[in-house]
Protein backbone atom coordinates (compact mmCIF):
# COMPACT_ATOMS: atom_id res chain seq x y z
CA UNK A 1 0.00 0.00 0.00
CA UNK A 2 1.61 3.27 -1.17
CA UNK A 3 2.10 6.31 1.18
CA UNK A 4 0.43 8.83 -0.42
CA UNK A 5 -1.88 6.76 -2.21
CA UNK A 6 -4.73 9.08 -4.53
CA UNK A 7 -7.22 8.29 -2.43
CA UNK A 8 -4.92 9.63 0.81
CA UNK A 9 -4.44 12.79 -0.52
CA UNK A 10 -8.15 13.68 -1.19
CA UNK A 11 -8.71 12.82 2.00
CA UNK A 12 -5.93 15.22 3.95
CA UNK A 13 -7.86 17.75 0.96
CA UNK A 14 -11.04 17.67 2.52
CA UNK A 15 -9.71 17.66 6.39
CA UNK A 16 -7.86 20.42 5.16
CA UNK A 17 -10.83 22.57 3.78
CA UNK A 18 -12.96 21.51 6.77
CA UNK A 19 -10.61 22.86 9.14
CA UNK A 20 -8.91 25.97 7.69
CA UNK A 21 -12.23 27.17 4.96
CA UNK A 22 -11.79 27.88 1.32
CA UNK A 23 -10.66 31.33 1.46
CA UNK A 24 -7.72 30.52 4.16
CA UNK A 25 -6.77 28.24 2.02
CA UNK A 26 -6.71 30.36 -0.99
CA UNK A 27 -5.03 32.96 0.60
CA UNK A 28 -2.20 30.60 2.05
CA UNK A 29 -1.57 29.43 -1.99
CA UNK A 30 -1.33 32.27 -3.24
CA UNK A 31 0.99 33.76 -0.73
CA UNK A 32 2.80 31.08 -0.84
CA UNK A 33 3.12 31.41 -4.97
CA UNK A 34 4.03 34.59 -4.51
CA UNK A 35 7.12 33.45 -2.28
CA UNK A 36 8.22 30.92 -4.61
CA UNK A 37 7.65 33.40 -7.31
CA UNK A 38 10.76 35.69 -5.69
CA UNK A 39 12.93 33.54 -4.02
CA UNK A 40 13.04 32.07 -7.82
CA UNK A 41 13.36 35.74 -9.06
CA UNK A 42 16.12 36.62 -6.63
CA UNK A 43 18.29 33.53 -7.68
CA UNK A 44 18.18 34.43 -11.49
CA UNK A 45 19.32 38.08 -10.43
CA UNK A 46 22.01 36.31 -7.94
CA UNK A 47 23.29 34.34 -11.12
CA UNK A 48 23.08 37.18 -13.57
CA UNK A 49 25.07 39.46 -11.53
CA UNK A 50 29.32 39.03 -11.81
CA UNK A 51 31.49 39.26 -9.02
CA UNK A 52 33.33 42.81 -9.31
CA UNK A 53 37.08 43.11 -8.56
CA UNK A 54 37.87 45.41 -5.69
CA UNK A 55 39.57 48.80 -6.88
CA UNK A 56 42.62 50.28 -5.50
CA UNK A 57 40.41 53.37 -4.51
CA UNK A 58 37.78 50.95 -2.46
CA UNK A 59 40.08 48.75 -0.45
CA UNK A 60 40.50 49.67 2.69
CA UNK A 61 43.76 51.85 3.78
CA UNK A 62 45.46 51.51 7.40
CA UNK A 63 44.47 55.39 7.50
CA UNK A 64 40.83 54.38 7.34
CA UNK A 65 40.79 51.41 9.56
CA UNK A 66 39.20 52.18 12.69
CA UNK A 67 41.58 52.26 15.72
CA UNK A 68 41.28 49.49 17.91
CA UNK A 69 41.97 50.42 21.37
CA UNK A 70 42.06 48.20 24.25
CA UNK A 71 39.57 47.86 27.37
CA UNK A 72 39.68 46.75 30.47
CA UNK A 73 38.98 43.16 31.36
CA UNK A 74 35.56 41.70 32.15
CA UNK A 75 35.14 40.30 35.82
CA UNK A 76 32.08 37.75 36.29
CA UNK A 77 29.73 39.40 38.83
CA UNK A 78 31.35 37.06 41.62
CA UNK A 79 34.50 38.58 41.22
CA UNK A 80 38.04 36.91 39.58
CA UNK A 81 37.48 32.77 38.98
CA UNK A 82 39.49 32.42 41.80
CA UNK A 83 36.94 33.96 44.18
CA UNK A 84 34.16 32.08 42.57
CA UNK A 85 33.02 29.29 44.57
CA UNK A 86 34.18 25.73 42.85
CA UNK A 87 30.75 23.82 41.73
CA UNK A 88 30.28 20.22 42.85
CA UNK A 89 29.05 17.49 40.11
CA UNK A 90 26.39 15.22 41.94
Amino acid sequence: MELFAPRHLLIILIVCLVVFGTKKLKTLGSDLGGAIRGFKQAMKEGETEEPVAASPATTPTPHSMPQLTATAPVTSPQGSPEQAAPRNAT
